[in-house]
């Protein structure tokens, strides 16, 4: 990806974030409106979630920035893994919501629930999750195409907010049709449950990239195509290793000539392994190749590690 697309990706990418970030206190406001107006757990549920979400929105635009910094002296291979701690940071908020649900469901089911102007409720929450069921929509599209993970957590903590006020919705309707007010703590209560797991899989998710963790479906694409190049080129290969920092690949291999070959024509096999394996990582890879003669490929230095 050269450096015009980069720009126009990240303008891209801040231009929803921002909107997200705008809808998020609009929706805010419609829920404690909503949650004030019927005097329901799910919808006091559905609004705490949201302020922890506004809150969460607020540092992903921070991390979004800092993702797409360039590197620097202090930072020289870039600050992509920000997008990771603002992902961890944001399950970590998601989880907490959920814990305040429980919260605010026990003490409805201790004192009993007692709603009112049910109708306006529903409407309110109606209007406030088909909002968030489009924002949260069009951040996982365009997150999966820069493979930004801030956008993707961000759009998945949306969709865990409309999962909840889904069902609040569907708790205020069966409220409102059977006069029985028990069903608004026990969706608040489910609801939480779905939006607490959404939080541990973000936060798995974002320490998983902060640790380097392998990626077998992408080390399986590069095994692939070095496989088929070999046959072509004269050349093997050792020590590959992959990680992903946030929207960069990094690949890094060994890859082994016979003795007679020259530096001039190693170093132009090793150029055109180089533009495959980014090619099929586009549009962010980074490779980094070590060459070396057949007589010394059995030869594991210090600095290596084991051989993979």
């Amino acid at each position: 990806m050269n450096g015009e697309s980069l720009r126009k990706s990240y303008h891209e990418q801040m231009t929803v974030m921002l909107v997200s970030l705008a809808v998020s206190v609009v929706l805010l406001g419609l829920k404690v409106w909503a949650a004030e107006i019927t005097n329901s757990s799910a919808l006091y549920s559905d609004a705490a979630e949201s302020i922890v979400h506004l809150i969460a929105v607020a540092i992903a635009v921070r991390a979004l920035q800092l993702a797409h910094k360039p590197a620097d002296q202090e930072h020289q291979f870039g600050h992509d893994k920000a997008a990771f701690l603002s992902a961890g940071f944001e399950g970590a908020m998601i989880s907490t919501a959920a814990l305040l649900i429980y919260y605010e469901t026990g003490r409805s089911l201790l004192t009993g629930p007692h709603m009112e102007k049910i109708g306006i409720g529903l409407t309110l929450a109606g209007v406030a999750t088909a909002i968030n069921l489009v924002l949260g929509l069009i951040l996982l599209r365009v997150g999966r195409k820069p493979q930004s993970p801030v956008l993707r957590a961000n759009g998945q903590h949306v969709l865990s907010d409309v999962y909840t006020s889904v069902a609040v919705l569907i708790a205020l309707a069966l409220v409102h049709f059977t006069g029985w007010p028990w069903w608004d703590p026990i969706m608040a209560v489910l609801a939480a449950t779905n939006i607490l797991f959404t939080g541990i899989k973000l936060i798995k998710e974002s320490l998983g990239g902060l640790m380097d963790a392998a990626e077998p479906a992408t080390e399986a694409k590069i095994r692939e195509l070095l496989d088929g190049l070999k046959t072509e080129l004269p050349f093997r290969y050792h020590h590959l290793r992959h990680r992903h920092s946030g929207h960069t690949h990094w690949v890094e291999l060994h890859l082994v000539f016979d003795d007679q070959t020259t530096v001039l024509d190693a170093h132009e096999t090793a150029t055109l392994v180089e533009e495959k394996i980014s090619a099929l990582l586009a549009p962010n890879g980074r490779i980094i190749t070590h060459l070396e003669p057949r007589s010394a490929e059995e030869k594991d230095e210090i600095w290596e590690g084991p051989r993979a």
